[in-house]
């Protein structure tokens, strides 16, 4: 059942073009020649591919999206005078805006949205530099949010996930997340929801490595940290709660706040490993609503196999799915392990 928890302090605010911004917190209202930024037109579709019976998502306007600018122009930074970002606000606590380059538009005949969510104003630092406060009400947003979108009759599955790095193909380098909320089910979430078992397999997991230990990195306040027997990137860190939780409103504000602290100590982690900011991909997977049967988890995608050597996508794992991992998985755990502090 879902926890019954305080709405964190939210302020709706609608962009001229109809995007929907949430400040959550504190926050001083926008100068005042404040001007939004405007969404582009563009062409937006889901097509099928009858081949992998899977969709594809059209959104050509996004070639045109903001590409690394300069920290003066930082559009997830607060607005100033002279200069109007995409949070109409002269300071804020976390921010969650609608993406002006989205890959999905909540009309026909795409559907779905596309929000972003700025975990600070403050333009340097990252998941990993949060504060105790800021994972907090960062838990808060996502809690709010999984909840806004999950109970849109249109929307069949809630992603929240984030992009760290250049190598991943990051266009902003100020803190933040996404969260994409599709009128379908996509295939990682519909293999594992499709199970048809008496038992929870994530459960059966968690068990068999914390009795297994030699994959295990962290157990901490209800959360379970490891490396899979079964990675396929070099120093891949899945992480799950220890007892059956479907979704975060599922876990109480105490289990939430452990579940991120778990998430930071694993970036933190990654950033010592090869003494660099290590890119990676965050993937949150839980159930749409009330759905017992999946069970909340997170995974990581760090994509430096080595000291300057990233772990690319090539034929086998593009053209036939099938990864070939560099690493065994008990000597990335000992190194990972090794770090924490």
């Amino acid at each position: 059942m879902p926890v019954a928890t305080p709405r964190v302090v939210r302020t709706d605010l609608v962009q001229p073009d109809g995007r929907h911004v949430h400040l959550y917190g504190d926050y001083d209202p926008a100068p005042a020649d404040y001007r939004a930024p405007a969404m582009p037109n563009g062409v937006y579709q889901r097509r099928w591919n009858p081949l992998r019976r899977e969709w594809v998502l059209v959104a050509a306007s996004r070639q045109s999206r903001t590409f690394l600018p300069e920290r003066a122009d930082c559009p997830l930074c607060p607005s100033r005078p002279g200069h109007s970002s995409e949070i109409p606000a002269a300071r804020f606590e976390a921010a969650v805006f609608e993406n002006r380059f989205p890959a999905m538009v909540p009309w026909p005949p795409a559907g779905g949205s596309c929000e972003v969510v700025v975990y600070t104003d403050e333009h340097e630092g990252s998941f990993a530099t949060l504060s105790e406060n800021q994972l907090e009400r960062l838990a808060a947003v996502w809690t709010d949010r999984y909840r806004d979108l999950s109970s849109r009759r249109d929307i069949k599955y809630v992603y929240i996930f984030e992009n760290r790095g250049e190598q991943v193909g990051v266009t902003l380098h100020h803190p933040h997340g996404q969260i994409y909320a599709y009128p379908f089910i996509p295939p990682v979430a519909a293999t594992e929801l499709r199970r048809k078992t008496d038992a929870c397999l994530q459960c059966r997991l968690v068990r068999d490595e914390l009795a297994d230990r030699r994959r295990l990195v962290i157990n901490q306040g209800g959360i379970v940290a490891y490396v899979p027997e079964y990675a396929r990137w070099p120093y891949e860190v899945h992480l799950a709660t220890r007892a059956h939780r479907p979704t975060l409103p599922d876990l109480p504000p105490a289990g939430r706040l452990a579940l991120l602290a778990v998430m930071q100590r694993i970036t933190r982690v990654y950033d010592r490993l090869f003494e660099v900011p290590m890119p990676y991909m965050m993937a949150m997977h839980q159930a749409l609503g009330a759905g017992a049967a999946a069970h909340l988890h997170v995974e990581f995608y760090p994509l430096l196999r080595d000291r300057g050597k990233v772990k690319y996508l090539a034929g086998s794992e593009s053209g036939a799915g099938i990864f070939i991992n560099d690493t065994l998985a008990e000597e990335s755990a000992d190194r990972l392990r090794a770090l924490l502090e």
